[in-house]
């Protein structure tokens, strides 16, 4: 939903429920939500209309005379191929005003069929059958979920046609004919106006679900920046180290064991304290921003993961890594820190930021590990890389059990 129509949704919503208008693109998106509905209902209320039609012909044909019964066939005729066509026009979506000329003019024939059922017989089934025409059309209106001009429509030839028949009646004046039409135009034109109010009152519902959907996707796009809040370590943009353990107990829960490592990776900005010392801590927050995107650009692709895992240290995980993938991440990362000329004047190794990494790999075929403890060999192969002169990437051995 765009702005402007939630703007329009508000406005409407703010006013009065018997003053609400909708705009050409809510009557569009109203078509859209209650077309289904629409056409269910109309393509039902023509069927069931094709059945009492048949149904009552074949009872007259039961209970009448002959040739009162043949004079009622050739007008009874014409509604069941106009209801079906009606019908046959909503079974998919189709042009507004295709569907509008379908309705009025399947909705006219069905009149003009029961009306002229009425009319060939004569007599006692003049006025029967016109009277059985208004409540045809009265019936329409009220279950039609359509637009109230069309509903008006359908008043209108309901109305004027069973006034042009009855006026046409030698069995009554023209004067009754007119106080019939009247007579029975109250009723119809209450029906209208009931029309008028279920569609307001459809609108309404419309409205309420379009703005409750609105503050739906809001509160969901609120949440969804929670909890990217909740994972995203603020300055340096990447995943922080309460995401990056949650990460590592569902790639545990997976079972490890079936695929090639994972690889746990942990950098250390070389000398950090002395950047801050002498460059002071914004040119330490540069620092820790650019490094953290030289190991994201590293990686090899959407399934190796970096956090911040706090102050200058880094956490890369790598599924599906044995020892020479990590290496070749590991070496990646050390060289385009080094390449990067960020200064850190104070460094025992050069006059530029280098990191030092230590790596742990779950080699297949060994003992699974907790994610814990190929953590902690990580760092002790960083630890031994930084004993070892720093801006370096080392691999964690396992210990000796010769002699």
């Amino acid at each position: 939903m765009t702005p402007e129509v939630a703007c329009e949704v508000d406005r409407l919503l703010a006013g009065r429920t018997r003053d609400i208008r909708l705009n050409a693109e809510l009557v569009r998106l109203f078509r859209i939500r209650s077309w289904p509905q629409t056409s269910k209902i109309i393509r039902a209320w023509m069927l069931w209309v094709v059945v009492l039609d048949i149904l009552t012909l074949a009872v007259n044909a039961a209970l009448l005379p002959p040739d009162i019964v043949m004079a009622m066939l050739p007008p009874a005729s014409i509604l069941p191929p106009a209801a079906l066509a009606t019908a046959t026009v909503f079974l998919k979506p189709r042009p507004p005003w295709i569907e509008g000329v379908a309705v009025h003019l399947g909705v006219f024939l069905i009149l003009l069929s029961v009306a002229l059922v009425g009319v060939n017989a004569g007599g006692e089934y003049y006025e029967r059958h016109l009277t059985i025409m208004l409540f045809v059309a009265v019936t329409a209106i009220i279950i039609f979920p359509i637009p109230l001009e069309w509903s008006i429509s359908i008043a209108v030839l309901a109305l004027g046609l069973y006034l042009m028949l009855q006026l046409q009646n030698h069995d009554i004046t023209p004067g009754n004919a007119v106080a019939g039409a009247l007579f029975f135009a109250s009723g119809v034109v209450a029906t209208v106006v009931a029309r008028r109010t279920a569609n307001i009152l459809a609108h309404k519902t419309f409205l309420l679900e379009l703005r409750d959907r609105a503050r739906l996707a809001e509160l969901t796009d609120a949440n969804a920046r929670l909890e990217l809040l909740a994972r995203t370590d603020p300055l340096t943009g990447i995943a922080n180290r309460r995401w990056m353990m949650e990460t590592l107990k569902k790639v545990w829960s997976e079972g490890v064991s079936k695929s090639v490592g994972p690889s746990i990776l942990m950098c250390d900005i070389d000398h950090f304290k002395q950047l801050n010392d002498s460059l002071g801590h914004a040119e330490g927050d540069r620092c820790l921003v650019k490094v953290a995107g030289i190991i994201q650009s590293s990686l090899r692709d959407d399934r190796d993961q970096v956090a911040r895992y706090g102050g200058e240290e880094f956490l890369v995980l790598l599924p599906e890594a044995d020892e020479q993938d990590a290496l070749l991440v590991a070496e990646r990362i050390r060289s385009r820190v080094e390449t990067a000329l960020l200064p850190n004047p104070r460094s025992s190794v050069g006059a530029y930021v280098t990191v030092s990494i230590g790596l742990a790999v779950l080699t297949q075929g060994t003992e699974v590990i907790s994610s814990e403890t190929l953590q902690r060999q990580a760092d002790e192969a960083l630890y031994m890389a930084k004993a070892k002169g720093r801006n370096q990437a080392l691999l964690h051995a396992p210990p000796s059990n010769s002699g």
